[in-house]
């Protein structure tokens, strides 16, 4: 069996990764990912383990038998030009580290942290105690979350920024959200407007399809209102690009946390997350795609994507397959 892994991720645990596979497994691990190099290596594969699976790489995949993409994601597998019997599988695992960033990144930006460090390294003092334009923050006490999907993601946010007080509501797709997890509401996404009128900060993590793609756009964030934070940790489009951009810089909105985007590097590390000028704008706080990039998630998905590659040596049903879909 011959495995080919295009997941940078997974290569600081490449010793474990591994360790975990059956003796005798090719493993080729690729640094970057490369299409070209990526397309040769594919000829003689059984396992891809990557997020991003483009036509090219399928039609070169003659005898390829599962892509295992190396997060939550599936949007980059292009699952029309898979050949009959090939099998995606996803993992998660980082609900934890996400949840964490979600909220650090909403107290640092409803307390404006960001904005009273690069004040004081300039010597300014930008608190309520010097300055009477400058308003006392709100803790998150009594604070309405709205979740924008209520997975693995919102509900572990929930369990944490419960704990400082904050009540909660969800959307989904379908309505449903398992346990309410002590939720004030919930419903299907016919209320997503309900939910932005009600909340102090929205969550978005919900997948990106073609019915959730600008599912939130001027008239949603007109209601989340001056004071309302959004926090995108889904995926970029999610949010109407320009829409978004309009609300921040007229302050329609508090402020937003952006981790999710709508540009990405091509090759390298460079290249800007929008055409739009987001980081000439105050209140936003952006990082790059990094909320659910910790030691701790890419352990557990090696774990996952190697117990797969076990199941598929020894003939087992795999685990966690999004397609052919259940």
């Amino acid at each position: 069996m011959k495995v080919v892994v295009g997941e940078r991720n997974l290569r600081p645990h490449r010793e474990m990764f591994e360790s975990l596979v059956p003796a005798g497994v090719e493993i080729s691990w690729h640094r970057a990912f490369d299409e070209k190099e990526l397309v040769a290596d594919l000829t003689d594969a059984d396992v891809y383990v990557g997020g991003r699976f483009t036509p090219a790489m399928a039609h070169a995949a003659a005898r390829l038998r599962l892509v295992h993409t190396g997060g939550a994601g599936t949007d980059k597998v292009s699952f029309e030009d898979l050949r009959a019997g090939t099998k995606v599988a996803n993992t998660f695992h980082h609900e934890d580290s996400i949840a964490e960033y979600i909220v650090a990144t909403t107290v640092a930006l409803r307390r404006d942290l960001p904005s009273q460090d690069h004040a004081l390294r300039q010597g300014m003092w930008a608190s309520a105690v010097y300055r009477d334009d400058v308003a006392q923050p709100r803790t998150l006490r009594g604070a309405t979350v709205g979740y924008v999907g209520f997975g693995h993601i919102g509900r572990r946010t929930a369990d944490l920024l419960g704990a400082f007080g904050a009540r909660a509501c969800a959307v989904t797709g379908s309505g449903r959200v398992g346990d309410d997890a002590g939720l004030e509401w919930y419903g299907d996404t016919s209320e997503l407007d309900r939910l932005m009128a009600d909340s102090d900060v929205v969550v978005v993590s919900a997948p990106l399809t073609v019915d959730t793609e600008g599912m939130i756009g001027r008239a949603q964030l007109e209601l989340l209102g001056p004071g309302g934070v959004l926090v995108n940790v889904g995926r970029g489009p999610l949010v109407v690009e320009q829409d978004l951009y309009e609300a921040l810089r007229g302050a329609h909105i508090g402020g937003a946390v952006i981790d999710v985007w709508y540009h990405y590097p091509t090759s390298g590390d460079r290249g800007h997350p929008s055409e739009l000028p987001f980081g000439e704008l105050p209140n936003v706080l952006m990082t790059p795609h990094v909320s659910g990039v910790t030691h701790d998630t890419f352990v557990g998905r090696v774990r996952d994507v190697t117990d797969n590659i076990v199941r598929l040596a020894e003939g087992r049903e795999l685990a966690r397959v999004v397609w052919p879909r259940p």
